[in-house]
């Protein structure tokens, strides 16, 4: 299903920018879901009559985006285990598919990567932490912040996880990354921290 021709050239009006439904046009709100194409990874925004279609996994390969950010403060993941996942930085997330693989994504300058490491001790993690059994498959991740000090654990909507990434490739400047893209990265856990136990 796709937008009629005239409603997806709106965007490149001039005027007032605003974002609208890639399924049927309407305005959405600056706060609005999305839809994911779990083959390509790709994003659509989506109002909220037209996400609901999209719930349910079916044949289509469009699922609505989680929903819920669920903060984890009893998670287990000790130093040695993270190691072991051979995640380059101390940012990551973890989602899986229907068929119960798991991929680790880490954002990075140009975009987030997959990395391509088995991860042996996953099984492991998921016996200790029984809430990764309800992560839904495509839709919602493991997130992850090991920046530093912290070890802070989310189950949070995928869109979420690339809007991380988005945020990181925009900001980085230089080696380091610039003071800018460390304020955005605390910003962006701080406003999940509190939608998660809002």
């Amino acid at each position: 299903m796709t937008a009629p021709p005239f409603r997806t050239l709106r965007r490149y009006l001039p005027g007032k920018k605003v974002e609208r439904c890639e399924l049927c046009g309407v305005e959405l709100p600056r706060a609005h879901g999305h839809l994911i194409d779990i083959q390509t990874r790709r994003f659509s925004c989506a109002c909220e009559p037209c996400s609901v279609l999209f719930v349910h996994r079916g044949t289509s390969g469009l699922r609505r985006t989680g929903r819920r950010i669920r903060v984890l403060p009893d998670f287990q993941l000790s130093d040695a285990e993270w190691e072991d996942l051979r995640i380059p930085i101390g940012l990551a997330f973890f989602v899986t598919n229907d068929e119960n693989h798991v991929t680790a994504l880490y954002p990075g300058p140009a975009g987030p990567i997959e990395s391509l490491l088995t991860l042996h001790s996953w099984s492991g993690i998921v016996s200790r932490n029984p809430i990764l059994q309800e992560m839904e498959p495509e839709v919602e991740a493991l997130l992850v912040n090991r920046i530093g000090d912290r070890r802070d654990y989310y189950l949070a909507p995928i869109d979420r996880c690339y809007e991380l990434a988005g945020l990181i490739r925009t900001h980085w400047r230089g080696l380091s990354g610039g003071d800018e893209v460390w304020r955005q990265i605390a910003e962006f856990f701080a406003l999940l921290e509190e939608a998660g136990r809002a």
